[in-house]
């Protein structure tokens, strides 16, 4: 190739990652280069100008819709929170959002410590540490996002697939230890409840509702995950699980349909209700609230400034990020439902 055909490449090429100030440069030197004979000189300065304009990825600015954020999350919800995330992000591709799956008492920490601005949690920051925050002029904005339900699961090796609400709190209380305590037919021996983390709000759900203040019992076993206790339960007859239900609620999912076909997922009776009338962890029983164990599951929001976490609460409490929420097997909090009963013949 020619000296002067290659001036005029670069030229074509140049005006797509250098500035026209640069061009002008690249011109003298262009000129300089037909002159005399130090080409390979003149094309190191070139490439080494051109790599400082492109080099590394470019860093957007942090509005609603764009910029670089983490957001610390309670693992029971990673399966709807990805979705929305990826969702998010598939929609606005300059927002890059990071979610940080951690135990319930670890994610309010990263809240408080101000190492995250938003936080996925069911459980709402306390008076105290409001007003912790507050003394530092910083406002935390809560909003329920969803309704989840604490789905009891069980081996597929163990026929029972309905308890009543008593019976649950019989175990937690130490008074039922026995499967034959649940139902005098069984012929299982010693209950196993398998929960997520000693930090989680899986269990700390339960400890307030039935007013446990005390350590549970030995029979209480502390895992890693939610994917863990479906594992240990689908091994072990014995074991009973508690999980959200968003781990074995989304029809779409191939994950979520594995742990469905590994585990059974307990129907359970109203606390007040003994008309022999069971109730498994689905939307319209969520809804109703005739499934006894629903929570709800807030964004927690620290922002000062319209930034990206506000972008992504505020979308994800939209009817587009609610439609997530009601794929998931969850329930939408800021989206009207609409109750249809389906008639078996």
């Amino acid at each position: 190739m020619k000296k002067a055909e290659l001036y005029q490449n670069f030229i074509i090429i140049a005006p797509h990652s250098i500035s026209p100030k640069t061009i002008n440069i690249l011109k003298i030197m262009a000129k300089n280069i037909l002159r005399s004979g130090y080409l390979s000189l003149y094309l190191g300065i070139l490439f080494a100008m051109a790599s400082c304009k492109t080099g590394g990825p470019k860093v957007h600015p942090e509005t609603p819709t764009s910029g670089n954020i983490k957001i610390s999350v309670d693992e029971s919800f990673q399966p709807v929170i990805d979705a929305e995330v990826f969702t998010f992000t598939s929609l606005y591709q300059r927002a890059m959002i990071k979610p940080e799956y951690k135990p319930e008492y670890d994610v309010v920490n990263d809240f408080m410590d101000d190492s995250v601005k938003v936080i996925v949690s069911s459980r709402k920051l306390s008076d105290n540490q409001i007003q912790y925050l507050r003394d530092k002029l910083i406002i935390a904005r809560t909003i329920t996002f969803a309704y989840d339900a604490l789905a009891l699961v069980t081996s597929k090796e163990n026929p029972d697939t309905l308890i009543k609400y008593n019976s649950v709190r019989e175990i937690f209380n130490g008074q039922a230890k026995n499967w034959k305590d649940v139902n005098p037919r069984s012929k299982l021996g010693k209950i196993s409840v398998i929960f997520d983390s000693n930090k989680s709000g899986n269990i700390r759900y339960f400890k307030e509702l039935f007013g446990i203040t005390d350590t549970l019992g030995s029979n209480f076993y502390a895992v890693n995950s939610n994917t863990e206790v479906i594992d240990f339960v689908s091994r072990n007859p014995e074991a009973m699980g508690i999980i959200s239900v968003n781990w074995v609620s989304d029809k779409d999912d191939s994950l979520s349909m594995s742990f469905v076909k590994k585990v059974n997922t307990l129907a359970v009776s109203q606390q007040f209700v003994n008309d022999g009338s069971f109730y498994y962890p689905q939307q319209g029983f969520i809804y109703d609230k005739s499934y006894p164990f629903v929570r709800e599951v807030y964004l927690i929001s620290r922002e000062t400034f319209l930034g990206l976490g506000s972008g992504f609460i505020q979308w994800a409490t939209s009817e587009q990020g609610q439609r997530i929420v009601l794929k998931s097997g969850l329930v939408p909090a800021t989206m009207p439902i609409r109750l249809v009963q389906i008639k078996k013949q």
